[in-house]
């Protein structure tokens, strides 16, 4: 039989059955061919095809032109319209819609945002979303592939076979998309990419996959597209009017997988961390929970610093309305949650973004600029406009999407800097010859601006390990455009210091003072962290030198000291009880220390920092500007003593005293900012604290005082590695 002129060349058929058609969607489902339309149809196992309309109105059987399943037929029908066919084999029949015959489901505006690199909703519009599409319930698939000859969404629901769900190019964006009708909720796929060079890609993950399979599977997942029933609207309003800086910061840092584990030694849904861990951070006085990452990574032992999929939360703990809830409830105990974001580098695994379409496409291609030494990973491109937008979506999605408070962005010196951890000729310079990654420092100056526009009330903290100015400064005053900036050398210095044995520490009295001197060039964090805790650094505990005693003494007096210096306070997990071995994130803390009295001591003190730094404004409202402390003894080097003054408008002073030496000072004289009582609100020698209870009977009196600076002064007894919070109480 010759073939008649609406029939399709032989060549496209085999095109359809391999896999190499260039334009599925100018071949498959219904086209116009002359005067007629004709019905595509690549439907392997069916022996026999018949097309229906969505009425049920019968358009007849289809032909098989080739024994894999490509069927062809030509219909009487007046318009475009999505099909339905009815398929048959040896072992039964199925229903299944076309996915050809529908449009696209993205727009022109969608190309004219994402070509100009302005989208600020991506994450509505890429992925893998579940909608209603021409009256029929389905998945829309999108994905950014621009140098790609093909790719197909594949999953189980089409044996993981390529050929079957080949996507749309849109050429103006690269972005490839297809709508695959009755799959939904729980779908798993992945996408095959054929390369520019006709090679089929290892099979990849959705970059904007919003839910993620188990580890060690890899492949991505529909959500559940039903909104969240939110209840933290009062929070949320609150949040808004804050100045953060002038308010009560004190952060519980955690990782979620090694907190606690469930009995059989598995870890905690999002459920039983809300139940559990929320009400033990807000009871011990915390304003905060930041995550170490969970967005989806394939190791462990990473942490979550190696993450694949940025816009899903982790599956070891559930699904993501179990991260909502669990975010919830945080919200409904008052306490934020800020997650550890990841955009300074990402993982090779062959399932994740490295050479996503056969080519670099988020990464530089030049191993000098797309490649970290450090942690063998790669390196996102920040001078390409379609890399920024993954990126700056993503923060934004986790503010919106989850409520979240904040987020706190890893290494941002890896990112400032081209020469990081490059030795010469290992790096490029920039335009001007100079170092710095202009790119992105754009990036992050774009990516906090519309942070804080759109969300009120939220923050972004950055991990900057260098003096790059003004991180923590408005974008519009030439600054990074952070909230805040972790302050490494203040936990450098002062851990440093309190590693020594008491009798050389005189020798290194300005590592406890060095901080104060550029203490306000930026609104800082003082951060001791999960960094601090491994790889043989021993737990804060064990860093503390002396016999047992003097160990948590030590330790006290140095959380105080911490409590009541300007900054934010951050602190790691179970360092609030003083856990004695290192952390690892392969079990749980040690909970049972809390059995013994030295351990729930520093438990009780921690809770009574944060009361005291949360209900005093003299501690926290001036925590980022110089008139909020001044030094009252700051180079009595030989004594190891410390004290100053802390202060806020219209609130009574609280002076900070502390003795980092095991000697008792009876007696000592200080000078004071005001004439008359003042009330020891903090004492780390304290019985309550497993000290050894001495102290000033809870009271002093400071006495007027002739000349000098001060006004008053007072006699103190200073415990044995302490440290005392003494307010001001007005008669």
């Amino acid at each position: 039989m010759s073939k008649e002129s609406w029939q399709a060349e032989s060549a496209e058929v085999e095109a359809i059955v391999n896999g190499r058609h260039g334009d599925p969607f100018a071949f498959l489902g219904l086209q116009q061919v002359g005067e007629h339309f004709v019905l595509r149809a690549f439907v392997p196992h069916a022996e026999m095809l018949t097309a229906y309309t969505l009425a049920g109105e019968k358009l007849g059987m289809l032909v098989p032109r080739h024994g894999a399943g490509f069927f062809e037929g030509k219909v009487k029908i007046s318009e475009r319209q999505p099909i339905r066919y009815r398929a048959k084999n040896a072992n039964g029949e199925w229903d299944a819609y076309d996915p050809y015959t529908f449009g696209p489901v993205l727009g022109p505006m969608d190309d004219y945002y994402i070509g100009e690199g302005s989208h600020l909703r991506l994450f509505d519009r890429l992925g893998g979303h579940e909608m209603e599409f021409d009256g029929i319930h389905g998945t829309h698939f999108a994905v950014w592939a621009p140098n790609a000859q093909r790719v197909s969404v594949v999953g189980p629901f089409n044996d993981w076979d390529g050929r079957r769900n080949p996507m749309r190019k849109r050429f103006d964006t690269g972005i490839w998309e297809v709508f695959v009708p009755v799959l939904g909720t729980g779908t798993i796929y992945k996408f095959e990419i054929v390369g520019a060079d006709g090679q089929v890609l290892p099979l990849k993950a959705d970059p904007f996959a919003r839910q993620s399979e188990m580890r060690p599977r890899t492949a991505s997942v529909v959500p559940d597209p039903t909104p969240f029933s939110w209840t933290d609207q009062k929070y949320l309003d609150e949040r808004a009017q804050r100045d953060w800086r002038r308010t009560p910061m004190s952060i519980y840092e955690v990782h979620l997988g090694s907190w606690r584990r469930r009995p059989d030694g598995t870890f905690m849904s999002y459920d039983q961390l809300a139940e559990q861990l929320v009400p033990y951070v807000a009871d011990m006085g915390y304003t905060h929970i930041e995550l170490l990452p969970i967005t989806e990574h394939p190791f462990d032992p990473s942490w979550g610093y190696q993450p694949i999929g940025l816009y899903s939360p982790t599956a070891r703990h559930g699904d993501p309305a179990g991260f909502a809830r669990f975010v919830n409830s945080a919200h409904e105990a008052g306490l934020g949650v800020i997650l550890d974001w990841v955009p300074a580098h990402f993982p090779t695994d062959e399932h994740g973004l490295a050479h996503f379409d056969g080519t670099a496409l988020y990464e530089h291609s030049d191993p000098r600029q797309g490649f970290h030494p450090d942690w063998n990973t790669a390196i996102y491109n920040f001078g390409r406009k379609e890399v920024v937008s993954f990126l700056v979506n993503n923060a934004l999605y986790w503010l919106e999407t989850f409520h979240l408070d904040g987020l706190r962005v890893d290494a941002v010196a890896s990112m400032l800097y081209l020469d990081y951890s490059r030795q010469a000729g290992e790096w490029v310079p920039n335009k001007h010859g100079g170092n710095e990654n202009i790119e992105a420092v754009e990036f992050l100056k774009r990516v906090n601006s519309e942070a804080y526009r759109l969300h009120p009330g939220t923050f972004m903290i950055a991990e900057e390990s260098t003096a790059w100015p003004g991180v923590s400064q408005p974008v519009h005053t030439g600054g990074l455009g952070f909230g805040f900036k972790w302050n490494m050398g203040f936990m450098n210095d002062t851990l440093k210091y309190m590693s020594r044995e008491a009798v050389h520490r005189r020798y290194h009295h300005n590592d406890m003072t060095f901080a104060a001197v550029y203490g306000f060039s930026e609104n800082f964090v003082l951060p001791l962290s999960h960094d601090e805790v491994v790889h043989g650094k021993k737990s804060l505990l064990e860093k503390m030198p002396g016999d047992d005693w003097q160990k948590f003494a030590n330790l006290r007096a140095y959380y105080a000291f911490m409590w009541g210096f300007p900054g934010k306070k951050l602190l790691f997990m179970g360092q609030e009880f003083a856990q004695r071995e290192e952390w690892s994130e392969a079990k749980a803390l040690d909970w049972w220390l809390l059995d013994a009295g030295m351990h729930e001591g520093v438990r009780r003190l921690i809770t009574d920092l944060n009361t005291a730094y949360r209900q005093m404004p003299a501690l926290h409202a001036r925590d980022c500007e110089p008139e909020g402390f001044e030094w009252i003894i700051g180079n009595d080097h030989a004594n190891s003593v410390f004290a100053w003054v802390r202060r806020a408008p219209g609130e009574d002073p609280v002076v900070v005293v502390a003795n980092l030496t095991p000697v008792p000072r009876d007696n000592y004289t200080i000078p004071m900012p005001k004439v008359g009582k003042w009330v020891e609100r903090i004492n780390t020698d304290a019985g309550w604290y497993s000290g050894s209870n001495s102290g000033n009977q809870g009271v002093v009196e400071a006495l007027a005082g002739e000349g000098g600076h001060w006004p008053a002064h007072t006699k103190l007894h200073l415990p044995p590695l302490s440290t005392l919070f003494l307010k001001f109480e007005a008669d």
